[in-house]
């Protein structure tokens, strides 16, 4: 008779839990939802080319969205990054591609394109064109998206005049849109020798890393 006694012990004593308790629960259920609700994961979409994709690394990781998302994490901040990078992608082919790319929620935009366009010597104004239609596809779709562009040079074998007009199609494009800019991608690593891989082009990852923080810089005050 004992264990059937505490047996029905047990039930009556769940059957009569306090109310107050259950509404504790309540409160705590829905502080935990607001909480997950206030942290959502937001999306930081970097487009661009072999300088995005990383190009050469051992590590794709090692390119500087990867290295961005290390100072994400470090810092605490709800976001992820995607690496929509691919190699020799001029601004014309990023208007074809950017359409699919789309149809995920974006928070934060990173348009890393013209490099390609300016080592062909292609015409400025159909890379100013083409950039600018990239800019109009991400405002259509996601009119809240943050948009962040990356300031290109060319070598001045290119021509003086051509270096001109192609340095000044990125703050032109900045300032019409109302864009974040970061002035030059590449800034103290185009040129150095030991930050370069061996065509002298595309940055070791020591020379992603200098990347990283030349981004970072302008993007982490609006994350």
């Amino acid at each position: 008779m004992k264990p059937l006694y505490f047996i029905l012990i047990g039930i009556l004593a769940a059957g009569c839990s306090n109310p107050n308790n259950k509404q504790k629960d309540e409160q705590h259920d829905n502080k935990d939802q607001s909480v997950a609700a206030t942290t959502k994961m937001k999306t930081i979409l970097f487009f661009g080319n072999s300088l995005t994709a990383g190009y050469g690394l051992d590590d794709p990781h090692k390119a500087f969205p990867g290295l961005i998302q290390i100072k994400i994490d470090s810092a605490g901040l709800a976001y992820r990054t995607i690496n929509a990078g691919l190699s020799g992608e001029t601004t014309s082919g990023g208007v074809e591609r950017i359409d699919w790319l789309l149809q995920q929620t974006i928070d934060v935009f990173v348009l890393e394109l013209g490099a390609n366009d300016g080592l062909r010597g292609l015409p400025v104004a159909d890379t100013y064109q083409n950039l600018q239609d990239i800019i109009d596809k991400v405002k259509a779709a996601w009119p809240e998206c943050k948009i962040v562009l990356t300031g290109m040079l060319v070598p001045p074998s290119m021509g003086q005049q051509y270096a001109e007009d192609f340095k000044a199609v990125f703050p032109k494009l900045a300032k019409e849109n109302k864009l974040i800019l970061v002035p030059f991608l590449l800034e103290n690593v185009a040129g150095e020798i030991e930050l370069n891989q061996q065509d002298g082009i595309h940055p070791t990852a020591e020379g992603q890393r200098i990347m990283a923080e030349n981004v970072w810089k302008i993007l982490q005050p609006i994350l």
